[in-house]
């Protein structure tokens, strides 16, 4: 594989933007190929064979780009196709996973609250994750919730009223720290952390991106020199998802 293709990174939708901002971060000489199911989000709430064969799909239009590393960027693909697409495909694919053993660190004698779709939360992977590293963690499914990021709506009066309601049940419990269990909530940072002051909220974006370069490294992949670029692409309404991607891209989270 030519140390100077692209990176494919795909996601439901937009969500996953914040996890290409930290990979340009670590690996500014890249070229990046972004693609956002949106035509088919959320992923969230429907079936594992479904999310695994939408995933299937994307993976194979990235493919056809010819790239040289795949990044799902997505917690609830990840635990429905990754198995898949690594017995299947012949470049390095990495995966996200909500960030419950780094947030484990930050136990004092509180709970760990974990917000992610209900998909990713019924998944085996985050089964397997919580039996490890869960004991003082709960769970709150957020459906509907990935949404608001994906109509560019990451504050304002109708999202505060809904993280209220999904919080409402923590008003008197003591939190050590709160997981971000998929993509898209990164991007509503601030309007969680309004609510919840003083609560360490934790996602997983930059261990992966680490991992993607680790794996880029140990395969002699990387690219060592020239600028490197990034290119976004959707299978919805490209007038909409780009301006939206390219604004979820530049802004401070």
């Amino acid at each position: 594989m030519d140390r100077n293709s692209a990176i494919g990174i795909f996601d439901s939708g937009v969500g996953g933007v914040s996890v290409l901002r930290d990979a340009v971060r670590l690996l500014p000489r890249e070229h990046f190929l972004y693609y956002g199911d949106n035509l088919n989000a959320p992923y969230g709430t429907k079936s594992e064979d479904t999310i695994r064969t939408l995933a299937t799909h994307v993976a194979d239009v990235l493919l056809s780009c010819g790239i040289k590393a795949l990044l799902i960027a997505c917690n609830t693909a990840t635990s429905a196709a990754v198995a898949a697409l690594r017995a299947r495909l012949a470049i390095p694919v990495v995966g996200m996973e909500p960030a419950l053993k780094p947030a484990s660190f930050l136990w004092r004698g509180g709970r760990i609250l974990v917000l992610a779709t209900p998909a990713t939360l019924r998944q085996q992977k985050y089964q397997a994750l919580s039996e490890k590293y869960g004991e003082h963690a709960v769970v709150q499914p957020c459906a509907g919730l990935m949404e608001f990021v994906e109509a560019g709506e990451l504050s304002g009066e109708r999202l505060n009223a809904y993280l209220k309601d999904v919080l409402a049940d923590y008003e008197n419990v003591q939190l050590d720290a709160v997981v971000l269990g998929c993509t898209h909530y990164v991007f509503l940072k601030r309007a969680i952390a309004a609510l919840l002051p003083g609560v360490p909220l934790v996602d997983g974006n930059e261990g992966t991106a680490r991992r993607l370069k680790s794996l880029l490294e140990q395969g002699d992949m990387l690219r060592t020199q020239g600028e490197g670029s990034v290119r976004f692409m959707t299978s919805g309404d490209e007038s909409v998802f780009i301006p939206l991607m390219e604004k979820l891209y530049r802004i401070p989270v």
